[in-house]
Parts: C-alpha cells; structure tokens; sequence
C-alpha cells in the first residue's frame, strides 16, 4: 500500500462519489482506478462490460494486471485468479 497524492478537487469528488453510492473515499477511488485501468487496455468495451470484468475478477480471485495484458494481447478481455489485488 503506498501514498497518492491527488487534487483537493478530485479529493471532493471522491467523497461525493463514495457516500453516494456507500464507498468509502479509498474504495471509491480503487473502483475509479481498476475501471480506467480496464478502459484503458480494453477500449473496445462498455462501461457495463468493464464491470462484468471486475465481476469475473473478483470471482475468480481479483484483477491481476499481466494476466489482464496477456488477455489483452490474445484480443480477449478475462479475469485471472493469479492474484487478489
């Protein structure tokens, strides 16, 4: 676990977020992360896809980012079980 420093503006966002939809500030910004960290590799994909993603990660263990790349390479998006967050 390590330190980020964002915006006092992204800070407030955050808390709006996550007491909107029962997060906590850490949690909401870890979803925001993983779903720009999916987006990002997989722009082929909705935002209800992404979520089904992290859904199938979850499932199987959490998001592990090489698998995630090695999915990404093979042109399909997949969970792995290599390794909880």
């Amino acid at each position: 676990m390590g330190i980020v420093k964002i915006s006092d503006l992204m800070h407030e966002n955050l808390r709006v977020a996550g007491n909107a939809l029962s997060r906590s500030i850490n949690a909401q910004a870890e979803h925001w992360m993983r779903v720009g960290m999916l987006t990002e590799m997989h722009p082929e994909l909705d935002y209800r896809e992404v979520c089904q993603l992290l859904i199938q990660a979850e499932l199987s263990g959490g998001l592990d980012i090489a698998a995630a790349a090695t999915a990404q390479s093979s042109g399909k998006p997949r969970a792995s079980a290599t390794g909880k967050r």
